[in-house]
């Protein structure tokens, strides 16, 4: 059993891969000053990111849930979760109203997926 962690202090790791799986903590967005489609664009860019480094991508998801802060912006950030998932790859999905850490975040992600097998 190999377990690696990337990007670790105290509290979390931000990646987390174990044999071929891949497990990323919540990522939020980049400015929370933004509207929701904003938030929901930029959070997904750092999902991109962290799976190109752990050797995966968007169409290796396996499961996402995403926090919102308010079922009001439900349909706007599926505009952008839908543009963002490549067709005939959506994960398993579950979708929360929740409290966030900071008042101005809109939305939250956590994601698993598995490793890209060249």
């Amino acid at each position: 059993m190999t377990i690696t962690r990337k990007h670790t202090n105290q509290r979390m790791s931000r990646i987390v891969v174990h044999n071929d799986t891949i497990y990323l903590c919540g990522q939020v967005c980049k400015d929370a000053t933004q509207g929701i489609q904003e938030q929901t664009q930029t959070m997904l860019d750092k999902v991109d990111a962290l799976l190109e480094e752990a050797n995966s991508d968007k169409y290796h998801l396996l499961s996402a849930t995403v926090y919102i802060s308010d079922m009001q912006y439900f349909a706007q950030m599926n505009e952008v979760w839908d543009a963002w998932v490549p067709e005939g790859h959506a994960p398993a999905r579950a979708c929360v109203e929740a409290a966030m850490a900071r008042p101005e975040l809109l939305v939250e992600v956590s994601v698993v997926a598995a490793v890209k097998k060249d």
